[in-house]
């Protein structure tokens, strides 16, 4: 299992700085927010920073670690620009990138809304079912035609690829136990799983019960036999490294391939929380589940 750390800030700078810290502590990956603005007391502050410039300056700092957002709201941006951005950070990066894509939050909670885009989730989820379909077509370097209910191509050509083959990694939020959400996320290369909760309230917490079942229903309903990422998300005790390997040791028995550790909840010192947690770097496990 990988490690990777979400920064609760889009801020070049400091994201570039953090990154590398990452990188020189042993962590695999480095993720930033892709959202407007973040309106809520127990998140820190945000600026509309673009997150592709800020993983831009992230790449020039880091020789190793991969780096994305957590998440594109994929609904929300032009397939052909985000097709662009993301090859030219696998080019920067030298083949580093990551795309974590979903269909949108549903609440106002990261200012897209506030611009007139569409609420519906049949709007939403057409629109990410088309958009993956035209990046994938983009980043295979030939022309492109899609006609389909919400964009429109006509012998559109992405030159050059991006760096790594057949594309860049996509991971999809998938809702479990929610088969037409799932099956989306299994066509790709990753699921970001979240776990269905009543009608209103926010995704529950997902354990490594819930993991160990998502395995098993990846290996009975995916058709490829390639490799398939399997992402968890939390908060590890900081400052006690045998406490935090034992925390993160069950997602790794039951079938995780990346823990994303965040800091959502650090408030107004989120700063010096995270360089802290980023300096001890991740939890040390045995061999077996050695990223």
């Amino acid at each position: 299992m990988r490690f990777g750390f979400i920064l609760p800030t889009s801020e070049p700078r400091v994201c570039a700085e953090l990154a590398a810290l990452a990188e020189n502590s042993g962590w695999n990956g480095v993720f930033i927010p892709d959202c407007i603005s973040i309106e809520t007391p127990t998140v820190p502050p945000m600026a509309a920073f673009d997150p592709w410039v800020t993983l831009a300056a992230m790449a020039v700092a880091t020789r190793r670690v991969r780096l994305g957002t957590m998440l594109t709201a994929l609904p929300r941006r032009r397939p052909w620009k985000l097709a662009r951005e993301v090859m030219t950070l696998d080019h920067l990066s030298g083949g580093r990138a990551i795309l974590a894509a979903g269909i949108g939050a549903a609440a106002d909670d990261a200012g897209f809304y506030k611009v007139g885009e569409p609420l519906d989730l049949k709007t939403r989820a057409g629109r990410l079912d088309e958009g993956l379909a035209l990046l994938d077509g983009l980043w295979r370097g030939e022309p492109v035609t899609f006609a389909g209910q919400h964009y429109r191509v006509d012998g559109l050509t992405l030159l050059p690829r991006p760096v790594q083959r057949p594309r860049v990694p996509v991971w999809v939020v998938g809702v479990w136990p929610r088969p037409r959400s799932l099956a989306r996320a299994l066509r790709w290369d990753g699921l970001i799983p979240q776990k269905q909760t009543a009608a209103g309230q926010p995704p529950g917490p997902v354990t490594p019960d819930d993991l160990r079942a998502m395995r098993a229903y990846i290996a009975e309903h995916r058709a490829s036999t390639e490799p398939f990422d399997l992402s968890a998300e939390g908060e590890l005790p900081a400052g006690d490294p045998a406490r935090a390997a034992a925390q993160a040791r069950p997602y790794a028995e039951a079938g995780a391939t990346w823990y994303l550790e965040s800091r959502w909840s650090a408030g107004e010192e989120w700063e010096a929380v995270v360089r802290g947690r980023l300096a001890e770097g991740p939890p040390e496990l045995n061999d077996r589940f050695a990223g």
